[in-house]
């Protein structure tokens, strides 16, 4: 199948910095592509280029097999992390006044249906809450029915109820086999939407694949927490099995769960809060890349 969106040997250079050194991924048609990456990696940079916002320094970016050029923006969709609304206009006034820079547009009943509109459409765009907004840039998004959609850091500043909200609305959207492409903070939010997902460090591609198999290929074990506290007469127990401590619990990176759980009790380690889980991508970035999301 030939990718939607094409990016061989992708750089950007500011002065001596590069800010995006060599990156090359194809997106297949009909998939949501993560890319994640601490603060200055390059991602964003990696983004307005594919956006057209920004131009390259060197590299190529080719949609459906031909390069980019300005009429690449009436066929995608860009949702940005800040975006202005116009204010004293209501919703339905900003949805028109948006399809109105386009040649071809969504039904108006159709987007405000998919976007789950209807309750404010006639409210103030100053008067929305964060989860409204968001749902109205969504629909801005959507307004040319575009054919990929850029998503940068869409939930930032969310509640969880209005970030799962706004998780069911993409899952609609990746019904239609749209392809998107999503830049996020938050590792379950790419776990749960992500087909795909490249993780950026310094201006390069570290780690791609889809998320079951990055975290297949980096990690064999799993991980048992208990308080801090549980292993306070049992120091030796603690060097042997303890592989981090911080805001007082204890990690256990364990091989066989089984006999880890077995050799807590043989020492007498008490078990109270005992939790086990399987590695996340956040464990995997902080391992590939030694950064916070948020560092």
């Amino acid at each position: 199948m030939n990718p939607i969106i094409d990016i061989e040997n992708l750089c950007k250079s500011y002065k001596e910095v590069k800010a995006v050194n060599g990156v090359s991924f194809s997106i297949p048609k009909g998939i949501c592509f993560g890319l994640l990456g601490p603060n200055g990696a390059g991602k964003t940079t990696t983004v307005e280029m594919l956006e057209g916002i920004i131009e390259p320094s060197s590299g190529s970016i080719h949609y459906r097999g031909k390069p980019i050029g300005p009429e690449f923006r009436n066929t995608a969709g860009i949702m940005f992390q800040n975006t202005a609304l116009q204010e004293h206009i209501t919703v339905r006034e900003a949805l028109r006044l948006f399809a109105d820079f386009y040649p071809r547009v969504r039904p108006m009943e159709q987007l405000i249906e998919q976007c789950a509109l209807g309750e404010f459409l006639d409210r103030d765009t100053k008067r929305l809450s964060g989860g409204q907004r968001q749902r109205v840039l969504l629909a801005i998004a959507l307004i040319n029915d575009p054919e990929i959609i850029f998503l940068d850091e869409p939930t930032t500043g969310l509640d969880p109820q209005a970030r799962r909200n706004f998780w069911q609305l993409v899952h609609k959207i990746k019904a239609e086999r749209k392809t998107l492409l999503l830049t996020t903070h938050y590792m379950e939010e790419a776990y749960e939407l992500c087909d795909e997902i490249a993780i950026m460090d310094n201006g390069r591609i570290i780690a791609q694949g889809t998320p079951r198999d990055l975290l297949k290929s980096h990690f064999q074990n799993t991980v048992i927490t208990l308080p801090s506290t549980n292993f306070r007469n049992h120091p030796a127990c603690r060097d042997q099995l303890v592989s981090h401590q911080a805001n007082g619990y204890a990690d256990i990176l364990s091989d066989d769960v089984d006999k880890t759980i077995h050799l807590l009790i043989d020492a007498g380690v008490p078990l109270t809060q005992l939790q086990v889980r399987e590695r996340t991508l956040e464990d995997l970035f902080l391992q590939l890349t030694g950064h916070n999301l948020r560092a």
